[in-house]
């Protein structure tokens, strides 16, 4: 076991519903979702629930610089851990789903896009419909939320007049295997 997977199961064991899951995502999933997030631009990318920063790294691999991307995470040892390994990236100790309290007034947005590791399936509908909604008032028009799931079906279901949602990898490599999934605004006829 790395020392990643050990301090995380150690957070997972203190904090089972915050954590989510007993281990890291691995990097195939990793680089699934950092596929989906446009590297091009000037606009900063949020990410919800980095943990030990697979998805950091994954999203700094695939050409985003720290400098760009504004983590939201709430333990305050992955947040040390993240700003350690991580020169530039903008750390912000916060509860994700509470970003209105949680982002400083210089982070508020916009935001090329979201990607979020949060657990959302340890949380009633209404607070992942909520978490959701309040991601996507933050991203540019045409941006969208980038989230995984271990479910067959997404966390949160299309929501006719606010959200669409399409699967956009089935990562086999990873342990348990993971869905990715992504939530974009819906489009208005006009």
């Amino acid at each position: 076991m790395t020392s990643d997977h050990l301090r995380f199961f150690r957070a997972w064991l203190a904090k089972p519903m915050a954590i989510g899951a007993v281990s890291p995502s691995g990097k195939s999933l990793a680089r699934a979702m950092a596929r989906e997030i446009p590297a091009a631009g000037a606009w900063p990318v949020l990410e919800l629930g980095p943990g030990t920063g697979p998805v950091t790294a994954a999203l700094i691999e695939h050409g985003i610089a720290a400098e760009r991307i504004v983590a939201v995470e709430f333990d305050a040892g992955f947040c040390a851990m993240l700003v350690e390994r991580f020169r530039g990236l903008n750390v912000v100790q916060g509860d994700a789903y509470e970003l209105s309290t949680a982002l400083p007034p210089g982070f508020a947005g916009p935001y090329a896009a979201v990607v979020s590791s949060l657990p959302l399936l340890t949380r009633p509908v209404a607070t992942r419909r909520a978490l959701i909604n309040a991601a996507l008032d933050r991203v540019l028009p045409g941006g969208g939320l980038v989230q995984f799931s271990y479910g067959l079906s997404p966390p949160v279901a299309a929501a006719h007049g606010q959200f669409a949602v399409e699967r956009k990898a089935f990562v086999l490599a990873n342990l348990p295997p993971a869905h990715v999934w992504l939530y974009r605004r819906e489009r208005r006829a006009g």
